[in-house]
């Protein structure tokens, strides 16, 4: 039985990924009591001691967490922003071209943004099938549900006595300093960043990334497209789906509690929209987290995970 530790448990990631696990009979949790959590000592022990250590943690505690393990046989999947560019890591998002095999093979892997996974699985294989140029000028929007903020951000939408402005959608991320734009340039193989715009909404979870395309971009048609995305995903946790939009809208909790993801094609033959739904705490994170340690161990890397129809 391979043992885990969740390293930042008490996050709203590591509660997931805790919560997903729980009924799982091939694997054995390692759980620090209470009083220990954040006890150096014994963090260093129960890294050590695991098969498999998500890092649930901020930037710099999991780079210090990283620094404690001298295990070679421990592996890490680390959930923060620390590692998704670094040398010597790999990206976990298995559904590209040859990420499964290495995956497989590492020890460190580095769990790809949420709204970097909606702007990823969309854009990485059109760069590759060359109907996106590496210099394209990109853009991108992302609805998200208020969860993506963490304990701090779920306290302020969820408390009764919380500003107006909650109410209503808001945009952040206004500087253009994102902390997936390295990501999503790096692994999609673009020369530039895309211009980004996130938004946050009242609703707890769910996720969807839109790219806009004039056609002139693309080096082929929206079939073209289309076409890629069918022959880029044919297994894993991403899935074209033809019938995406739901009488002409589209929502953005439509995959909250699930940990797939859809994508789409939509708009006409002179503007095109990309879109990708998902949960921001499942393939935006706890998810695919958990999808990465499944094949890492070798067995079925849906397992444990909550998956729907998503042909609407």
């Amino acid at each position: 039985m391979k043992t885990v530790f969740i390293d930042g448990s008490a996050g709203t990631t590591g509660l997931r990924i805790r919560e997903r696990l729980a009924a799982r009979t091939d694997l054995s949790l390692i759980v620090l009591p209470e009083e220990r959590r954040k006890d150096t000592a014994a963090r260093r022990e129960a890294l050590n001691s695991a098969d498999v250590a998500f890092l649930c943690l901020p930037d710099d505690a999991a780079r210090e967490a990283v620094a404690m393990i001298d295990n070679p046989n421990t592996a890490v999947i680390d959930t923060s922003t620390a590692h998704r560019t670094a040398s010597g890591w790999t990206y976990g998002f298995p559904e590209l071209w040859g990420q499964r095999t290495a995956i497989a093979a590492s020890r460190r892997i580095a769990n790809p943004g949420c709204h970097a996974s909606g702007f990823v699985a969309l854009v990485a294989p059109l760069v590759r099938a060359g109907l996106l140029s590496p210099d394209a000028m990109l853009s991108a929007f992302s609805l998200t549900g208020y969860s993506g903020g963490g304990k701090k951000m779920i306290a302020d939408y969820e408390a009764t006595d919380r500003a107006a402005c909650f109410g209503a959608p808001r945009q952040y991320a206004l500087t253009q300093a994102h902390k997936h734009l390295p990501e999503m340039r790096a692994v999609c193989g673009l020369t530039r960043a895309p211009i980004f715009s996130p938004i946050v909404a009242d609703y707890y979870a769910g996720m969807e990334v839109t790219v806009p395309l004039f056609a002139d971009m693309v080096k082929g048609t929206k079939a073209d497209i289309i076409a890629a995305y069918r022959e880029a995903y044919q297994g894993g946790l991403v899935r074209y789906n033809e019938k995406m939009a739901e009488a002409g809208l589209l929502c953005g909790s439509a995959f909250a509690g699930r940990d797939d993801m859809e994508i789409g094609v939509l708009g006409n033959e002179e503007r095109i929209l990309l879109v990708s739904r998902f949960d921001n705490l499942g393939k935006g994170a706890s998810g695919a987290a958990i999808q990465n340690m499944n094949i890492l161990l070798g067995v079925d890397e849906c397992a444990g995970l909550v998956i729907g129809d998503v042909e609407k």
